[in-house]
């Protein structure tokens, strides 16, 4: 489904657009909830070759129809500025309905200049200013109880993913993973992946969510549930092979444990953990790999 944490952040609206109440309640809005949510094409590209795309489009219809822009940032970029200015203005112009761009971010410093007004014109008259919402770890939840997480279910995931650098991002992870419990598979199987593919698959919290899913989750059959569990089976059985071949008194160097802990496919390690019982040098596992192993 998503691939990044820069795509977790905006697709998330797309695949919960209620998500935006919840969000709208902690940035103390006075949004009214609408009656519809429609996922708009995010191609704002003009008839001259100059490509221009939104992250996240949506359309809010009731009551107080709007528009919602959502774009996931990473870092201080001072040339998306003038593009959300050109957002706002083409989205307005187009859809003749009021537009909101909501920046979604991982950290505070980039979150504290999104969210800086940025007047277009003169300094004695500013024709145009974009004021970016944004949502990040300065202002999202920490939502570290269960029952709160399964009340929203995706802000919970949108907590996490903000908070991803944040050392209180455990608490959140383990509230979530506790709440999914006793959720139809249908639901906490896109939750899973948002928020195992926001979190990052090089940070800690990211292996965190991991092992919490292969725990508390073993029950879910999704596509990122099984990559998830596999990956923690691989780790488990290098570990062993590097267990069984100390416990055996041999010298394991450390290209060897790099090697070893470094695999992930599970056919070879097991060959690896079977020669590790009989072998008389630790280096004699890999003997007889096949080509290119």
């Amino acid at each position: 489904m998503v691939n990044s944490s820069h795509e977790a952040m905006h697709r998330i609206f797309q695949e919960y657009p209620g998500l935006f109440t919840g969000v709208s309640k902690v940035l103390g809005l006075p949004f009214v909830p609408p009656k519809r949510v429609t996922v708009l094409p995010t191609d704002l590209t003009e008839i001259q070759p100059v490509e221009r795309r939104v992250d996240t489009l949506l359309r809010f219809e009731g009551d107080e129809p709007m528009l919602l822009a959502v774009e996931a940032q990473s870092a201080k970029d001072t040339n998306k500025t003038a593009s959300w200015a050109y957002y706002v203005s083409f989205l307005y112009a187009k859809y003749k309905t009021p537009p909101i761009l909501l920046v979604v971010c991982q950290d505070r410093i980039t979150a504290e200049w999104a969210a800086q007004p940025v007047p277009i014109g003169p300094q004695w008259w500013a024709s145009l200013t974009v004021r970016p919402l944004v949502a990040g770890p300065h202002n999202m939840p920490l939502i570290t109880d269960p029952d709160e997480a399964r009340a929203d279910l995706a802000l919970a995931a949108l907590s996490a993913i903000t908070h991803a650098k944040d050392p209180a991002v455990g608490g959140i992870l383990k509230a979530l993973s506790t709440a999914l419990q006793n959720v139809p598979e249908a639901v906490a199987d896109p939750i899973i992946e948002f928020t195992a593919q926001g979190l990052g698959v090089n940070r800690p919290a990211g292996e965190l969510w991991r092992n919490l899913v292969a725990v508390d989750l073993s029950f879910y059959k999704s596509y990122i549930s099984e990559e998830i569990r596999d990956e923690g089976r691989a780790q488990g059985r290098a570990e062993d092979i590097v267990l069984v071949l100390e416990a055996r008194g041999l010298d394991v160097s450390d290209e060897i444990r790099e090697r070893v802990t470094g695999c992930d496919d599970p056919d070879l390690l097991r060959d690896w953990l079977t020669r590790a019982v009989t072998v008389s040098s630790a280096e004699a596992i890999f003997t007889g790999d096949r080509e290119g192993a």
